[in-house]
């Protein structure tokens, strides 16, 4: 069949194929992990060298020449002869490295480079992430800026309720962003390295190494863990790092997934209300049959994977909670797929999200519309309080107001017609000592409370800090290929 290619045969994770940025793609490729693992063995060996064991400079600037030159089809077939992936690398690292061959891996289990490559993924993950949720919370903030004193029907559940502003509603939203950031970041400080701890966390075969030395077995913990760029390693593990290690990092993504979710259902809501839109593309189709929707597909696409990544937490709680004793293979496969795709899932929904942020569209006159449909009955106190002031009994108010409120309510509920109410007010004979005083009464401005102050002072005190360290990286523009 012309134009079929292999990958065409096979499942491809959309998260790859489809959705991720090249970076966290490759952050979790075979060629990422498997250099990463002959960069630990050079970090053990020429620690190791330093501290006295029989190692050369010719060994260690063999295996420095030969640490991208992995040969995957060799290491392939060692896997499938010997059912041990990293025995596979060892001896296919050996291969281009016979002068090395005998102190690669020297004194390692697996786990070295196993876990100590999946902790450097994480931290490379991160690193990744904070500047993505950066600008996603830059954009946010400007959108708050510009629409900080326009008001808006605020909801709760779901029905009108008292004014607020687009932009403190956009303020809302970004607390949420501003809290996983710190999330991240914390995530991303406490990580620390495996380092080298042997087979079950004793580190008795460095111990025998160097003859008992145990100054110089935690010299070389130090020197290597200082190599991969970590400044502290666990100081306690079993054969692997604690697998809690992966439930703090996948929880705060899952919890960056749920304040995705809440603003892009937020903004999915809004866009039947026709009052907010998302970015929509000249030439782009909304539906096959309907040819004048604008679907917020953009915002449906971060809800759809965001559910992906809050779901995918379930898999390192359930893992460490199985970890037997020193450790039990059963985290491998599971780990294998629920650390990239967590990373790869947040990676899209960030790129998506600073998508739709950069281009909100806002329509004030619907928003005004909405406003003045519902704003009479929020102004029935204000209307009584005026009243009064002119000398008009409470009660007796209250009661007018009740009335006409019900008659107005029965023409939008049963007729479908507009609100009516100020007309009727304007029309009862008994309200005439107010009726200069009524569009001041009716001002949307006047329903707003301190919504543009909180707003600027939340930008000020909470937003713009946090993006500080991320100056340099703001103006990267994302363009969605799908």
């Amino acid at each position: 069949m012309e134009g079929s290619g292999d990958e065409f045969m096979k499942y491809r994770s959309p998260l790859v194929s489809r959705y991720a940025s090249k970076e966290m793609a490759y952050n979790f490729s075979d060629r990422k992990k498997f250099t990463t693992w002959r960069k630990l063995w050079i970090y053990l060996a020429k620690a190791e060298k330093e501290l006295g064991l029989p190692i050369t400079d010719a060994q260690v600037s063999e295996m420095e020449s030969h640490s991208e030159d992995i040969d995957f089809v060799m290491a392939a077939d060692e896997e499938r002869k010997l059912r041990h992936d990293v025995m596979a690398h060892v001896h296919t690292f050996a291969h281009c490295c016979p002068t090395a061959a005998p102190i690669i891996h020297l004194g390692a289990t697996s786990c070295y480079v196993g876990d100590n490559t999946d902790l450097i993924m994480l931290r490379d993950g991160l690193d990744i992430l904070l500047p993505k949720l950066a600008r996603v919370i830059n954009r946010l903030a400007n959108f708050a800026e510009q629409y900080a004193d326009l008001p808006t029907l605020g909801f709760t559940h779901y029905q009108p309720a008292q004014l607020t502003t687009v932009g403190k509603r956009a303020c809302l939203w970004l607390q949420d962003l501003v809290m996983d950031m710190r999330n991240l970041q914390r995530a991303r400080d406490d990580l620390r390295f495996r380092g080298v701890k042997g087979t079950t966390g004793t580190q008795a075969s460095f111990l025998q190494l160097f003859q008992g030395d145990h100054e110089k077995v935690e010299e070389l913990d130090r020197k290597v863990t200082e190599m991969a760029g970590f400044k502290k390693s666990y100081m306690v593990t079993g054969q692997t790092y604690s697998r809690k290690v992966d439930i703090d990092t996948l929880c705060v993504l899952a919890s960056l997934g749920a304040s995705v979710h809440k603003i892009c259902t937020d903004i999915r809501l809004l866009a039947n209300q026709k009052e907010i839109e998302e970015p929509f593309e000249k030439e782009q189709i909304g539906s096959s049959a309907m040819p004048y929707k604008r679907n917020p597909m953009r915002a449906e696409r971060c809800c759809s994977l965001a559910r992906h990544l809050m779901a995918l937490v379930s898999d390192p709680l359930q893992t460490a909670a199985v970890q037997w004793l020193e450790r039990t293979l059963d985290d491998s496969a599971n780990r294998r797929i629920s650390l990239p795709e967590s990373f790869l899932t947040a990676d899209i929904i960030l790129s998506t999200l600073q998508n739709i942020t950069e281009g909100l569209v806002v329509y004030p006159k619907v928003i005004e519309r909405h406003i003045r449909h519902e704003l009479p009955f929020m102004a029935t106190e204000n209307i009584i309080m005026a009243m009064v002031k002119a000398g008009g009994n409470r009660q007796d108010c209250h009661e007018k107001i009740r009335v006409l409120s019900q008659q107005a309510a029965a023409v939008v509920k049963q007729e479908g017609g507009d609100n009516d109410l100020l007309e009727r007010v304007k029309a009862d004979p008994y309200f005439t000592p107010i009726l200069g005083e009524l569009d001041a009464l009716l001002d949307p401005k006047t329903f707003i409370g301190r919504a543009p102050q909180q707003v600027t002072r939340f930008l000020s005190e909470e937003v713009r800090p946090v993006l500080e360290p991320y100056k340099s990286k703001m103006d990267v523009k994302i363009e969605l290929e799908l």
